[in-house]
């Protein structure tokens, strides 16, 4: 069985074995992370955990969780030392190379950002390692300069996927992060599906148009406010965040013109 995991605001992941991989390694107990999905498809959580990424606003992933599976040699174990300031391997700076190929697929943490050894990382650590002071059969990089890099790598991802990186507001975030694990604890995405959503929309929208002719304000409140509980679970459902929907429609609107006629604003032709 494999897990897709979520640790709030540190990184969502994918497991076989959740005590081993967030207790043990990570030092998460049950109650500081959410279990999203479980499935035995290796395909299907390999797309979701992207799609989850995403959506709570991480860094994806360059190599999905089926590649990193695939290449990764069973059994094998990679020795490194990982200080404040640096990430010692054990090994001589001319056997770098070929010690990094033999552990591609391999994870490890600095600080808050998860570093996985694909093929430009192992160039870029390769090309920037550093003999190490204490014996010449080591060799080290500085932290902050591969985590630098790793973040130009994300910049870089993102402008060929077509995608705009944007910074989220962080109340907007928590409060479309809760809609959803709510949503997804009551099984509203695994038992639901977009037609209903839609339905549902649609008797939401006729109370508020109730409410605003009544010119009752609390309803008028709770009715907008269970639109966009709608409209989150929706999107989602649609593999879509609220968050991309919006932005993308004020994408298409910000620079827009027109005028007022009637209490409506028309855009210019």
């Amino acid at each position: 069985m494999f897990y897709i995991y979520h640790i709030p605001g540190k990184k969502v992941g994918v497991t076989r074995n959740l005590e081993r991989r967030v207790t043990k390694e990570q030092g998460y107990k049950e109650g500081e992370y959410t279990v999203l999905h479980t499935s035995t498809d290796i395909d299907e959580v390999s797309r979701l955990e992207a799609q989850y990424q995403r959506k709570f606003g991480y860094k994806e992933d360059f190599n999905n969780f089926k590649t990193l599976t695939n290449q990764f040699k069973k059994g094998k174990k990679m020795a490194i030392n990982i200080t404040d300031q640096t990430v010692t391997f054990p090994v001589a700076k001319s056997e770098l190379k070929e010690y990094l190929a033999n552990n591609t697929g391999f994870k490890f943490m600095i600080d808050n950002t998860e570093i996985r050894l694909d093929q430009k990382v192992q160039d870029w650590i390769t090309k920037n390692a550093r003999v190490s002071h204490f014996r010449e059969t080591r060799s080290y990089v500085y932290n902050k300069s591969l985590v630098s890099f790793i973040d130009e790598l994300v910049v870089e991802h993102t402008f060929k996927a077509g995608t705009k990186a944007k910074v989220t507001q962080p109340m907007a975030t928590t409060v479309f992060d809760d809609i959803r694990t709510w949503a997804n604890d009551r099984g509203i995405y695994t038992k639901g599906d977009s037609k209903t959503q839609y339905v549902k929309l649609m008797e939401e929208s006729g109370e508020l148009a109730r409410a605003i002719l009544k010119e009752d304000k609390l309803e008028v409140i709770d009715s907008i406010g269970d639109m966009v509980v709608v409209l989150t679970n929706l999107a989602h459902l649609e593999g879509l965040t609220i968050e991309e929907c919006i932005d993308s429609a004020y994408e298409t609107i910000k620079n827009r013109t027109g005028k007022m006629e009637n209490g409506t604003f028309k855009k210019s032709a």
